[in-house]
């Protein structure tokens, strides 16, 4: 017995190239008509965008849900289920939740503790529980001397389809600047001036001690197992250099206009984050998505710690920046990320790929979420 078509009409559609006013029809979970018709029976979209279903490669979210204060735990399961239904409500069907794999001695969070998570994802999807399909992003901090052991608590897991590799030691990358590593480190330990120094110098002889040859032995693990490497918070040439030796296919957040552009001409997805564009830049004074955006030098956006904020920076940068389009946006959201990461079955408008749909209003300059289907079935 053939299922009924879901029929979504008076949509403004945003295809891969423009968007148009028409109905588009899905059969099966998959869309299976688009068209310029508007006299249809079915949903009646009131004039409101449908876009493709939004793909998060990189939020930290979860985490938030689990540990809500120092030292408490939530039921990890019951943790899924609340970010979940915040990120199906964000627009987001396909979601990289992304958990850290090596810790500070000191850290509230624990490699046991990502596991759980790790664990509750793939339980909630079991049972049906989520509203959003979600995989797992390792993020690897290869100074942190337990990453190797703590990564191996998730090798050959099928849910692991993305790896990135940070190294937050002070003086590089995302902390170029020592006054802001500073200001950061002191304000969250509370260390006097001479504290922090011995901090910075003992961080920094660990990192070189061990950080190499921890970036080598996970990027070789994971081309092994054909999961995707993300490099992080690129600053130079030279990072962006061994970024390519170790087969890297998303550049995250580089923080400098070179590295982006290095990235870019090596053939990397560039990503950086939607806070960043919808605050106007970035928090620790990095170059900003916007400056990339107008220099044609990114790709994909993630909402990283602001699930909403994926949707509205696709329609800021459609506002703000002149050469850029509201399909050339909403692309940056679902279709580069899904080409990033191998999804072919999803993130456009196009007949015969998944059905993942979301219906948006704009009011004055913030978008609302006012519906959201995956696979055709209505999820929030």
């Amino acid at each position: 017995m053939t299922a009924t078509p879901a029929i979504f009409k008076n949509a403004r559609l945003v295809l891969p190239d423009t968007d148009m006013q028409g109905t588009l029809v899905v059969q099966g979970g998959r869309i299976a008509d688009i068209s310029a018709t508007t006299s249809a029976p079915g949903h009646d979209c009131d004039g409101d965008f449908l876009l493709p279903g939004l793909i998060e490669l990189h939020t930290d979210h979860l985490e938030t849900h689990y540990a809500p204060r120092p030292k408490v735990r939530w039921n990890p399961v019951a943790a899924v289920q609340a970010h979940d239904a915040q990120i199906a409500c964000a627009g987001i069907t396909t979601v990289f939740d992304a958990l850290r794999v090596g810790m500070d001695e000191d850290a509230d969070l624990r490699a046991p503790d990502m596991r759980k998570l790790a664990d509750a994802i793939e339980t909630g999807l079991a049972e049906n529980r989520l509203r959003s399909d979600h995989f797992i992003h390792l993020r690897c901090e290869v100074s942190a001397p337990d990453v190797l052991d703590s990564y191996a608590l998730f090798h050959k897991d099928p849910k692991v389809r993305l790896i990135s590799l940070m190294d937050h030691t002070p003086g590089q990358r995302q902390f170029v600047s020592l006054d802001a590593y500073r200001i950061y480190y002191q304000g969250k330990k509370g260390f006097s001036d001479e504290q922090m120094d011995a901090f910075i110098e003992a961080r920094k002889t660990r990192a070189g001690n061990i950080a190499p040859d921890n970036r080598q032995a996970l990027a070789k693990e994971a081309q092994a197992l054909g999961v995707a490497i993300a490099s992080h918070d690129d600053a130079t040439i030279e990072h962006v250099e061994e970024a390519i030796a170790l087969n890297t296919r998303i550049a995250e957040f580089p923080t400098t206009l070179e590295a982006a552009k290095a990235s870019r001409d090596a053939g990397m997805s560039v990503l950086m984050g939607a806070p960043n564009v919808v605050r106007g830049g970035s928090h620790s004074g990095n170059v900003s998505a916007r400056e990339l955006a107008e220099a044609d030098c990114l790709d994909i956006l993630s909402s990283d710690y602001i699930p909403a904020s994926l949707i509205q920076a696709a329609f800021q940068l459609a506002a703000e920046v002149e050469a850029i389009s509201l399909a050339d946006a909403v692309a940056k959201i679902t279709f580069n990320p899904a080409k990033a990461i191998g999804l072919g079955d999803r993130g456009s408008l196009q007949t015969g790929l998944r059905a993942d749909l979301v219906q948006v209003k704009m009011i004055g300059d913030v978008p609302i979420v006012r519906g959201v289907w995956r696979e055709g079935r209505r999820v929030a």
